[in-house]
């Protein structure tokens, strides 16, 4: 039972690293695929949205990452000893990434140096996440095998896979569409550059089905426990959910419905994530590593939980103030009006 709450709790943390530290990496890719007479004015208003929290929102990931450890210490052995390739190119990726941003917006020598540092922001924003899906799906694929503790099934086993890959894709298209519907609402109303992002929201949300749908053929055959967890007899409301969500957020792009569109695009991405979540469970790592025989002992379970309980009440006060006094009550411009 302790161990399932810790399960939960790093779910959750993992649903809020996707809805906001993968929203900036969503901004990092729509950086550098800034394009048209206003590419200088997009990369302003992504480089705007993310300054003030990106380095917060990396604190999603690093405490689902002591969850694991602490947690479940077998299954974080296990899981970096068989994923340490792409776990280290992810590594690389972050660090790149928020080094290649700083020095990109602090710089105050326009030219080359300054550009090169864009373009690296924007690849490293662009491969991390791709890595991140592909290291998920490898979780679920069942070529990762652990006797005794120990890995059995090398450094390549799960990863370099079709449904991997697949995996890779939708978390590109999950955090690239909720980059760009989250930027509608921090451009100006009713603008050309509002529009940029809005024409992106909506071309990116039409890919996302296409993108879900390749991951759960390919999972028939690369992740078959995944698979008929999918297909178990929650799924078809989870799914009802995720495409209602889906088919509001397009709506609501549509009809310039902003606030809307990013309430409904945030249940979609949730709902992805809660069903992949449900579908793996138990598992930590298929077949073999599983929440219960990979749980830290009781007592440690017990003190996780009293130390999440005061974290919380630290933690979301503070975050909350972050968001409001960088986010909240910014002024928003009408153009038609200006």
């Amino acid at each position: 039972m302790l161990a399932a709450a810790i399960a939960v709790f790093i779910l959750l943390t993992l649903v809020l690293y996707a809805l906001m530290g993968g929203a900036d990496f969503g901004g990092g890719m729509w950086d550098l695929l800034a394009s048209g007479p206003r590419a200088a004015d997009q990369r302003n208003a992504i480089a705007g949205a993310i300054a003030p929290i990106w380095e917060a929102n990396h604190m999603w990931l690093i405490l689902a990452v002591v969850l694991l450890f602490t947690g479940f210490p077998a299954a974080f052995a296990a899981m970096m000893t068989a994923l340490f390739v792409p776990v280290i190119v992810m590594l690389i990726g972050v660090v790149l990434r928020g080094s290649a941003f700083v020095f990109r917006n602090y710089d105050l020598r326009p030219g080359a140096t300054r550009h090169r540092w864009g373009t690296a922001f924007g690849i490293a924003s662009l491969f991390t996440p791709f890595v991140q899906g592909m290291i998920l799906g490898a979780l679920a694929t069942g070529r990762i095998r652990v006797t005794d503790g120990l890995v059995t099934s090398g450094f390549f086993a799960g990863w370099l896979t079709p449904f991997a890959f697949a995996c890779g894709g939708l978390a590109l298209g999950s955090f690239a569409f909720l980059a760009a519907t989250y930027l509608t609402l921090a451009t100006p109303d009713h603008s050309p550059l509002q529009n940029d992002f809005r024409r992106r929201a909506i071309g990116t949300g039409t890919l996302l089905g296409p993108l879900a749908a390749t991951v759960f053929l390919t999972a028939r055959t690369g992740a078959p426990d995944l698979f008929h967890g999918l297909t178990d007899w929650w799924a078809p409301w989870l799914l009802l959910v995720a495409g209602v969500c889906a088919l509001a957020a397009l709506a609501a792009l549509g009809m310039r419905r902003f606030a809307v569109a990013r309430v409904a695009a945030v249940g979609q991405v949730t709902s992805i994530l809660v069903g992949w979540c449900l579908a793996q469970y138990p598992n930590l790592i298929t077949p073999d590593v599983t929440v219960a025989n990979a749980g830290a002992p009781a007592a440690t379970l017990r003190l996780l939980i009293m130390a999440l309980a005061a974290g919380t009440v630290i933690l979301l006060p503070s975050l909350v103030f972050l968001f409001r006094l960088f986010k909240g009550g910014e002024p928003r411009v009408d153009s038609q009006q200006s």
